[in-house]
């Protein structure tokens, strides 16, 4: 349980709020987030890269030149994995690189990598209202505000997407929005600093305590 500062718009402190999640033992917690990680990464890779076997290759049915009297090496097609237009000897083919990890497990590593980064946590009010419009630069100044040195890598968690804050962020690349509810331990972990709204927070605590 740990108690944080509210910031606002402006970046003044105007409340606390309560930070209270169930994380991993300490002597387990790398261990947990190395394999949430690597599952989350793992499952992100397409696994469709595909190169032909001889046996795929259009053409080369028809043995090149006879078997001896030609002084050349033997051969049996021009689809040979030794020629030039042949097959690929074990080649890549499409495969499934996803791993499997307990629902619990996977909660629980959420909940440990947003414990591990308390120093880099930063909880604001609902800001969307100050918005009305999408203006990048207005969203970069409020980002100085709150204390996110420049072009530093931040993750925005919102209890809802916003159409104005997401156009306001779309050309900052080191800006991801996240929803409260469909978190990923990969840009917990990834991100300098973590932005999170006061509403965004409650939905945290509601939707991965169990």
């Amino acid at each position: 349980m740990v108690d944080c500062n509210v910031k606002n718009w402006q970046g003044e402190l105007v409340g606390q709020v309560t930070l209270n999640l169930k994380v991993a033992k300490e002597e387990n917690s790398a261990h947990l987030l190395h394999r949430a990680v690597v599952r989350h990464l793992a499952n992100a890779r397409q696994g469709n890269a595909c190169s032909k076997t001889r046996a795929e290759v259009r053409g080369g049915g028809r043995k090149p030149w006879r078997q001896k009297g030609t002084g050349r090496a033997r051969a049996g097609s021009i689809r040979s994995p030794l020629w030039r237009g042949g097959g690929v000897i074990f080649g890549p083919k499409p495969r499934d690189f996803s791993l499997k990890m307990n629902r619990k497990e996977r909660r629980l590593a959420l909940r440990t990598a947003i414990g591990s980064r308390i120093e880099d946590l930063i909880i604001v009010k609902d800001f969307i209202e100050q918005l009305p419009d999408p203006k990048t630069k207005e969203f970069t100044a409020a980002l100085t505000r709150w204390g996110v040195k420049p072009r530093k890598k931040v993750a925005l968690i919102l209890l809802e997407t916003d159409n104005n804050v997401y156009l306001s962020a779309r050309n900052l690349s080191y800006v991801k929005i996240l929803r409260a509810d469909s978190l990923n331990i990969y840009d917990l972990l990834n991100a300098d600093k973590i932005i999170i709204t006061s509403e965004a927070l409650v939905k945290i605590q509601e939707v991965y305590n169990d």
